[in-house]
């Protein structure tokens, strides 16, 4: 059965996509932790981090800078932002489908809760 990402990037589910390309799939998160949450998504099902391989190394990359280039186009670039990829449960992972989370736009106080 397809993920939740797997239908939006092949637009079964509506969302609102900021970036498209070949390898990835970019929009916007439904339940935004910050003015700024895009979830970047390769358009190839990858479980987790744990799943990507040496062929991924590439693709791994590209979502990092189109990470990079949607928080200048999103104006946070300079006064910071964030980028997560969690993997497995102890994570808080909801979908199992590799993503990268950027999050910017409000001071974003300490990386992980006390």
């Amino acid at each position: 059965m397809p993920t939740l990402f797997e239908r939006i990037i092949s637009g079964e589910l509506p969302a609102t996509i900021v970036h498209r390309d070949e390898r990835v799939t970019a929009f916007r998160d439904i339940h935004p932790r910050a003015p700024t949450h895009i979830l970047i998504v390769p358009n190839k099902p990858i479980l987790t981090a744990n799943d990507v391989g040496a062929e991924d190394e590439a693709l791994v990359g590209h979502m990092v800078l189109v990470a990079a280039q949607l928080a200048r186009s999103e104006g946070i670039a300079d006064s910071g932002y964030r980028l997560i990829i969690n993997c497995n449960r102890d994570s808080g992972m909801e979908v199992a489908h590799l993503h990268v989370h950027l999050l910017g736009g409000k001071p974003l106080g300490p990386m992980v809760a006390h």
